[in-house]
């Protein structure tokens, strides 16, 4: 990893200090209460408004691809496009993903048996039933990561490096992942563990996640970080999958790159290098949509943009009879900076 001296200290490891972020609300009475941690930071890098605890370590899951796409394409993957979207992916298992990490996986001359990640069904459900109908088994390919980690034999094949430990820590390929992370966070890792798919996982606070995501929204043209961002913006549905509310966010907001991850984190950051990052305490997705849309309203997007994921309806009977909404501290805010 690298020992800059600019990097700011590791994020202490302590459980964080989160606060009520998102109420279920059922017949106007609040039902339930998810906690977290939410932070705007400003085109400048300042923090403009915080809830919860944005310093303490946290582990950013699949929020972490993008970075994770920077530092291989400074290692020289060649990947662009769809294919590039794709190696920030945490994607549905769909027809156009399996095609698409088979063609990374045929530009590095290696086959699918040289995937280290875990088998697993398509993450879609439409898509996972009609897998099972068809009488298909779990495969690496469906696997939600399949395209990180065919980029990263493709990295690790182009560089001369070794295939079979491709995902240990050791290995040149996680020291690079980890130096990037550590450059666009601006702070040194607290911890690394692993992710569900077997990859080395990076803990860093919310607030440098959020940096992360601003300093590859602002990156000159024809930077790595600029050829991640571009790539996920014009192929959202390659990042993530038809329906998703991720794509479905970038495709709203002109210009915005946003990633989720498991366990209800998410991150998003427009040109100007304005970014948010939340996270839900307990990792769930009905909370981190609404209280994701009402940071990027404090963040200065159009709220008019943003209706559709302020928070879904809570059903009695089959019908709707309340709601999923952001805190009133984040909401105030948010309508105080739309007012």
């Amino acid at each position: 990893m690298t020992h800059s001296s600019s990097l700011a200290a590791a994020p202490p490891v302590r459980a964080p200090r989160h606060a009520p972020v998102a109420h279920l609300i059922r017949g106007g009475v609040v039902e339930g209460v998810h906690h977290g941690s939410v932070v705007v930071l400003g085109a400048d890098g300042r923090v403009e408004f915080q809830l919860g605890d944005i310093e303490a370590a946290c582990y950013p899951r699949s929020a972490l691809k993008p970075v994770q796409a920077v530092a291989m394409v400074r290692a020289g993957l060649p990947l662009d496009g769809a294919l590039l979207s794709l190696a920030a992916a945490s994607h549905s298992g769909e027809d156009r993903h399996l095609a698409g990490a088979r063609r990374i996986l045929e530009l590095a001359g290696v086959t699918e048996d040289d995937l280290r990640n875990v088998p697993d069904l398509p993450l879609d459900p439409v898509v996972r039933d009609s897998w099972i109908r068809a009488g298909r088994t779990p495969s690496r390919l469906a696997q939600n990561c399949s395209g990180k980690h065919t980029a990263m034999l493709c990295t690790a094949r182009l560089n001369g490096w070794s295939l079979d430990d491709y995902l240990d820590p050791g290995h040149p390929l996680q020291r690079a992942i980890a130096e990037t992370v550590e450059d666009l966070t601006g702070q040194r890792i607290a911890h690394v563990t692993v992710d569900g798919c077997g990859a080395p996982l990076f803990a860093v606070s919310l607030a440098g996640l959020a940096r992360a995501a601003a300093r590859i929204t602002t990156a000159a043209p024809g930077t790595p970080q600029a050829r991640v961002a571009d790539a996920m913006r014009e192929h959202a549905e390659m990042a993530s999958g038809s329906g998703r509310d991720v794509a479905a966010l970038m495709r709203a907001v002109p210009g915005l790159l946003a990633k989720d991850g498991y366990e209800g984190v998410q991150v998003a950051a427009l040109p100007d290098g304005r970014a948010v990052a939340v996270k839900i305490a307990d990792g769930a997705t009905r909370a981190r949509v609404p209280v994701t849309a009402a940071a990027l309203t404090l963040a200065g997007v159009d709220p008019a943009l943003l209706t559709p994921f302020t928070g879904g309806a809570v059903l009695g009977g089959g019908e709707p009879v309340g709601h999923v909404r952001a805190v009133p501290a984040l909401d105030a805010a948010r309508l105080a900076a739309s007012a």
